[in-house]
């Protein structure tokens, strides 16, 4: 009885492992990575746009 008993119980447990079935691996997409350029000239504007609202504040 106690085999049987056993039996029941490891039958019960392995079905229950593989209920879920296969399921298709997801692959996550590669990151982008853009590189950016070293000579930026977007300082030069920020630094030409202050010097020139500097000089409309003095000038008033």
């Amino acid at each position: 009885m106690k085999k049987l008993a056993l039996a029941a119980a490891l039958s019960i447990s392995a079905t229950t492992a593989f209920a879920g079935g296969m399921a298709e691996p997801v692959m996550e997409p590669e990151p982008i990575v853009e590189e950016q350029s070293s000579s930026s000239s977007a300082g030069i504007v920020v630094g030409i746009l202050a010097l020139i609202l500097i000089a409309a504040a003095a000038s008033n």
